[in-house]
């Protein structure tokens, strides 16, 4: 007979020896998530008595985890900006330091109740330009992404929050093939240096899109390919806020200035780390 309490302590030192980090957590998470009731529940129940079917699951669910598959790819969410998104093996797993990226913009406006039209290059799960939405009551934005899978996930996420009428999602290489000018531009490109991805952690190199992550061999190709469609496809006086890998801030922000931008500011992340370039279009054409 096996109880919730006796199996979640096998589960945290299995985790814990795969080198999980945060083991006893995602214990609780994975064995909630294979009963089908809420973590609260798991933690004050461990007298609750598995049936054998509910044990397979768990220890199903479980080696997934061992093997350093992503909690968010085996939940199939995660949480950003205070939202569940849908994640997939097809798109990037939100990042807490993205949300830098969503503050950054944030404090920049200073009319929320503006009807700005936003572009999101390389959407992914879209949880940049749908958390911005959902803080910009009459805004309206167009997410940009190679991925067609990817297009679909973000498409769920709008509908599930009730953005689908403000939100749209098509197929495309960065901001090629669009024409009209926005207020706004976001962006969170793939920047880290081919080479380096081997090394990054398991859940990361393994299970992550390697389109999402690999950024040339100095992790600023694609920022070269995005600046001069950041430059075109901003309303003068508009301004764009991309996220960039640490060290990488002062030579990203060289790169859009080449392209005609303007230096805004430069937004730290939690950590200290420099994770946010904000540049803008000049109000007047420069001659």
């Amino acid at each position: 007979m096996t109880r919730s309490g006796d199996i979640l302590l096998h589960l945290t030192e299995r985790l814990r020896s795969a080198g999980v980090e945060q083991a006893r957590l995602d214990a609780r998470l994975l064995l909630a998530y294979a009963l089908g009731v809420s973590g609260t529940d798991v933690f004050s129940h461990p007298e609750r008595v598995l049936s054998a079917d509910d044990e397979e699951r768990v220890l199903t669910v479980a080696e997934r985890r061992i093997r350093r598959e992503p909690m968010s790819h085996i939940l199939g969410r995660r949480e950003f900006w205070s939202m569940d998104f849908k994640v997939t093996a097809d798109t990037l797993d939100p990042r807490p330091d993205t949300e830098t990226l969503v503050e950054a913009v944030l404090e920049r406006i200073d009319d929320r109740q503006a009807p700005l039209d936003l572009l999101d290059l390389g959407t992914g799960t879209g949880c940049i330009l749908l958390a911005l939405l959902s803080e910009l009551p009459t805004a309206s934005g167009v997410g940009v992404d190679g991925s067609l899978a990817a297009l679909a996930v973000a498409r769920e996420n709008a509908r599930t929050h009730g953005l689908s009428h403000r939100a749209g999602f098509v197929l495309g290489d960065w901001g090629r093939g669009i024409e009209r000018r926005f207020d706004i531009i976001l962006s969170n490109p793939p920047y880290i240096p081919d080479d380096d991805i081997d090394g990054l952690e398991a859940e990361v190199a393994l299970f992550e899109p390697r389109t999402a992550l690999a950024g040339g061999p100095d992790g600023l190709d694609c920022y070269r390919a995005l600046a001069p469609d950041v430059f075109r496809l901003l309303k003068p006086g508009g301004f764009a806020a991309l996220e960039v890998g640490k060290g990488q801030a002062e030579a990203v922000g060289s790169i859009l200035a080449q392209s005609g931008l303007d230096p805004l500011a430069v937004r730290r992340d939690l950590a200290g780390v420099d994770r946010c370039v904000m540049t803008a279009r000049p109000p007047l054409e420069k001659k």
